[in-house]
């Protein structure tokens, strides 16, 4: 029987958490209100009442913001997705800390700060 170590047992943890995540779309979700400037709309009323809220999934790509309007019946469609995608994002992390702590200790290097 093999013994694992507390780092060991939560690297295979994530691993597991990872395999069972489903779609993960990058991006926000983005909820906001405008004002038109019309005059004697109520959005220029004192004070406001703004038009919306208007709902935008907002993504990079190849550098490029990229924006698509949702209804509010997708959004929660695809909130878990965006979840899913935060979740993905703070295990690798997890993960790449723990990776680097268990070479450390496996080559007997000594972690230096500057």
């Amino acid at each position: 029987m093999t013994h694992q170590t507390p780092r060991q047992a939560r690297v295979r943890e994530i691993l597991a958490e990872l395999a069972a995540i489903d779609y993960a779309l990058p991006g926000s979700i983005v909820r906001r209100t405008t004002s038109c400037g019309r005059p004697g709309c109520h959005c220029q009323a004192d004070p406001p009442v703004l038009h919306g809220p208007y709902l935008s999934w907002i993504r990079k790509s190849d550098g490029q913001a990229i924006t698509r309007k949702l209804t509010p019946e997708q959004e929660q469609r695809y909130r878990p997705w965006f979840d899913n995608s935060r979740r993905l994002h703070e295990l690798i992390t997890e993960l790449q800390a723990l990776s680097v702590q268990i070479a450390e200790n496996a080559e007997g290097w000594q972690h230096r700060r500057p």
